[in-house]
C-alpha cells in the first residue's frame, strides 16, 4: 500500500495563533489543518495516510523515509516553511504536491523565490479534479498543474479525516459549512478564491462531522471556518435548528464561533438561532469607523444611510452582544481615506471588543486593491501575508513612517503592558453580554490549571494591579461570567506579549536604519586609496557587530524570523552602498589611466585587481562578522558583486573602446 504524508507548514507567531494563551492550556496550536484533512478524505482506502502538522510536531527524516508522496496546503504567511519542506522532500527524493491559497495565487512567485522543486500544483478547490490527478499520478503521467474548472458543489465534499490527528493538541476544532461571500471588499481575496455565490453543505454532512468529533472525544470550542457564515442566509437558517437539536441532545458539547458580515444584525431571527445553537462568538470585519474609508474599499455593508459608520457599527455590536455572543473584530490601519486613528481606538474601547485584531493594510495578489495600486504605480512588493508585520507592500496615502508610527501607537494602546485598556474592554463586554447557559461553560480541570498559571504569570507582573481589579469587579458584578473573564484574561496575556514582541522587531529595524545612516557617512573612509581602507572597515564592522548582536538577541526567539529579513537586508545594503562608493572612486581613478592609454595599462591592471581584492575582502568581512542567517546574504551579495563587476567592465569599454585589462578571473 502506498504511503501519503500530509505536511502542514509552520505559521509564524501572530495575534491569530494564540500561542501564548494556548500554553496556559497545554495546547500547541489553535486549530487543525482542515484543508489537508479534507483532502485526506478523498484518498482511496488502499493508501496509508499520516499527518504531520509542523505547528504541533517537527517533520523528521523518518517521516520522509516513510512517505511515497507528500501533500501540503499553505496560506501566504506559511510560504517560508513550505519552501523548507520542499527542499527536504527534494533531498529525500519524495515528490511533493502543493495546494491552498498561496500556491493558487502565487505560483509565479514560488518559481522565483525558491530553488526547491515542487512536482505538482493543485489550484483552487479540488473536489472535482483530485481523482483525475491521483489517477495520473499513479500512472506516472501527472501534469505539473491541475486547476479547478468551476466552483464545485461542496455537497460532494467528504468528511475531514479528524481521526488522523491528535485533537487534544489543539485549542479548537474546525469544520466548514460554506464557501464564498456575496460581498467584494477591495482588499479581500476570498471572492477571487471561492467566488461570490456561497455554496453550502447539507445538514446531514454537517451533523456527520459534528458527530465524528463528538465520538473522538472533542468537547470545547468549535470554529465554523466560513468566511461569511451568513453569506447564504437561507441555508444558514436551515442548518441552525438542526445544530441546536443536536447540541441539546448531547448537553451542548461544542461552543461555536464563526465569521460573519455586519448585516447579521439586520436579521434578528438569525441572531436568535445562532445563540440558541450554541454560538458564543462572532468575528466581524469592521475595518474602520470611518464612512469614507469604508466606501472607498467597497465595504458599504458596514455603513448606513441613516447614521454615521461609528454609530451604526456600535449599535450592531450591541445587538450581537445582547444575544450572549462576544464580538471580535478585524481593523485595518492604512486604508485610503483614513487620516487619523484615535477614532479606531475610541471605537474599540467604547464597543467593548477585547480581541480587536488591528493590522496594517496589505495588498494581496489579484485583489481589486492590488490591481488598483498597480495601476496607480503604488505597488512595491508582494505581500508577506502577515498584516501584523510592520512593513508595507504599497505606497500609502499617509507618509509611510507616519503610518507605521500610528499603527504602532494603536496596538500599543490597545494592548499596553498593564492591559488597563484591554481589561476595560472586557468589563464593557461583560456589561452588555448577558449570561446564558450556552455562552459560559463550567470550568474543566484543564481550565482550572490555566487559571492557576494565569494568576502566577499575570498577577505577579506589570498587569498585576489591573488584572486583580478586573477579576474582583467581575466576581462582584458578573459572578456567573467569571469563567469567561478568566478566558479573556488569558487571551489578553497573549495579545500583549505578541504586541510587545512585534514592536521590538520594528525597534530593531529602526536601529538598523540609524546604523545605515551612520555607515553612509563613513563610507569615504573605506574607499580612500590614500589610507588603509581595509583596516578602517574591519575596525568599524567589529564595533558594529556587537551592537547589532545585542539588539538581535533581545528579540524573542519566536519573532527573530521577522528580524532575519531586516538583518539580511541591512548586510546587503551595506555591501551595495560600499560598492557604489567604490565604483565612484574607481571611475575617478581610471580617468587618469585613460589619458595615458597604453603606457599605464600595467598600472591599470594592478589597480583594477586591487579594487576587486578589496571588495572581496569587505564582502568576506561582512559575512564573517554577521553570523546570523547569512546564507541569504551570501547569495544576494554575489548578485550585487556581479552587477558591480559588469559595471566596471562597461565603464572600461566606454573609456577605451574595449577592456584593456583582464577581469575574467575576478568573478
Amino acid at each position: 500500500m502506498p504511503n501519503a504524508l500530509f505536511v502542514y507548514p509552520k505559521f509564524p507567531p501572530s495575534y491569530w495563533g494564540f500561542k501564548y494563551a494556548l500554553e496556559f492550556l497545554g495546547k500547541k496550536s489553535s486549530m487543525p489543518p482542515l484543508g489537508l484533512l479534507t483532502i485526506a478524505g478523498m484518498f482511496p482506502k488502499n493508501y496509508n495516510l499520516k499527518v504531520v502538522d509542523i505547528n504541533i510536531e517537527p517533520l523528521t527524516d523518518a517521516h520522509l523515509e516513510w512517505a511515497d508522496v507528500v501533500l501540503t496546503s499553505t496560506m501566504i504567511v506559511q510560504k517560508d516553511s513550505l519552501y523548507e519542506v520542499a527542499e527536504r522532500c527534494n533531498r529525500a527524493g519524495v515528490p511533493i504536491i502543493a495546494g491552498g491559497p498561496h500556491p493558487t495565487s502565487y505560483y509565479d512567485n514560488i518559481k522565483e523565490e525558491t530553488d526547491a522543486e515542487i512536482d505538482h500544483f493543485l489550484f483552487g478547490e479540488v473536489e472535482e479534479i483530485f481523482e483525475d490527478f491521483l489517477t495520473d499520478f499513479e500512472s506516472g503521467s501527472a501534469q505539473e498543474i491541475y486547476r479547478e474548472k468551476r466552483k464545485p458543489d461542496i455537497t460532494i465534499t467528504p468528511p475531514p479525516r479528524y481521526d488522523l490527528i491528535d485533537i487534544n493538541a489543539y485549542g479548537s476544532m474546525a469544520l466548514q459549512f460554506s464557501r464564498g461571500c456575496p460581498f467584494n471588499c477591495e482588499f479581500c481575496d476570498i471572492t477571487k478564491l471561492f467566488g461570490r455565490v456561497p455554496r453550502t453543505k447539507s445538514n446531514e454532512q454537517m451533523l456527520t462531522e459534528f458527530e465524528m468529533l463528538y465520538k473522538l472525544g472533542w468537547d470545547g470550542a468549535m470554529f465554523v471556518v466560513d468566511d461569511n457564515f451568513i453569506g447564504n442566509k437561507r441555508d444558514a437558517m436551515r442548518l441552525l435548528p438542526a445544530v441546536q437539536q443536536w447540541q441539546e441532545e448531547r448537553q451542548f458539547p461544542f461552543s461555536l464561533f464563526t465569521e460573519a458580515s455586519v448585516n447579521l444584525v439586520e436579521i434578528p431571527e438569525m441572531l436568535d438561532a445562532m445563540s440558541e445553537a450554541g454560538f458564543n462568538m462572532v468575528f466581524l470585519g469592521i475595518e474602520t469607523p470611518n464612512d469614507e474609508a469604508l466606501l472607498g474599499t467597497s465595504k458599504g455593508q458596514n455603513t448606513s444611510k441613516e447614521e454615521e459608520a461609528g454609530s451604526y457599527l456600535l449599535r450592531a455590536i450591541r445587538k450581537i452582544q445582547s444575544r450572549g455572543m462576544e464580538v471580535t473584530g478585524g481593523f485595518i490601519i492604512g486604508l485610503d481615506g483614513d487620516t487619523e486613528f484615535d477614532s479606531h481606538i475610541k471605537f474599540i474601547q467604547e464597543a467593548g471588543i477585547p480581541m480587536a485584531m488591528a493590522g496594517l493594510l496589505t495588498a494581496l495578489k489579484e485583489t481589486d486593491l492590488w490591481h488598483r495600486l498597480k495601476q496607480e504605480d503604488r505597488l512595491l512588493v508582494e505581500s508577506s501575508g502577515n498584516n501584523t508585520d510592520m512593513s508595507l507592500n504599497f505606497v500609502p496615502e499617509m507618509p509611510r513612517d507616519e503610518l507605521i508610527s500610528e499603527y504602532r501607537r494603536v496596538i500599543s494602546t490597545l494592548y499596553d503592558p498593564t492591559l488597563k485598556n484591554y481589561f476595560a474592554r472586557c468589563l464593557t463586554l461583560l456589561e452588555h453580554m448577558p449570561y446564558t447557559p450556552r455562552n459560559v461553560r463550567s470550568i474543566t480541570k484543564e481550565e482550572a490549571l490555566a487559571f492557576a498559571r494565569s494568576i502566577q504569570r499575570q498577577l505577579f507582573s506589570k498587569q498585576g494591579v489591573e488584572y486583580a481589579r478586573y477579576l474582583l469587579k467581575t466576581l462582584k458584578d458578573y459572578p456567573k461570567m467569571f469563567p469567561e473573564a478568566v478566558r479573556l484574561a488569558v487571551m489578553g496575556y497573549h495579545l500583549e506579549k505578541t504586541t510587545r514582541y512585534t514592536v521590538a522587531v520594528e525597534d530593531f529595524r529602526s536601529f538598523l536604519n540609524d546604523e545605515m545612516d551612520t555607515f553612509k557617512e563613513k563610507i569615504p573612509q573605506f574607499v580612500d586609496a590614500q589610507g588603509d581602507p581595509m583596516r578602517e572597515f574591519q575596525n568599524y564592522s567589529r564595533q558594529l557587530f556587537p551592537r547589532i548582536k545585542t539588539q538581535y538577541n533581545a528579540i524573542h526567539k519566536d519573532f527573530q524570523y521577522a528580524a532575519h529579513s531586516a538583518l539580511v537586508g541591512f548586510q546587503q545594503s551595506m555591501f551595495k552602498e560600499y560598492l557604489e562608493a567604490e565604483f565612484a572612486a574607481f571611475k575617478d581613478a581610471v580617468g587618469t589611466f585613460a589619458k595615458a592609454q597604453t603606457e599605464r595599462l600595467g598600472e591599470l591592471q594592478a589597480y583594477v585587481h586591487s579594487v576587486f581584492a578589496r571588495v572581496r575582502a569587505q564582502q568576506a568581512q561582512l559575512h564573517s562578522n554577521f553570523k546570523y542567517h547569512t546564507d541569504d546574504f551570501k547569495q544576494n551579495a554575489q548578485e550585487t558583486f556581479d552587477t558591480f563587476r559588469d559595471s566596471v567592465q562597461r565603464h572600461l569599454e566606454q573609456l577605451f573602446g574595449s577592456v584593456p585589462v583582464q577581469i575574467e578571473g575576478l568573478s
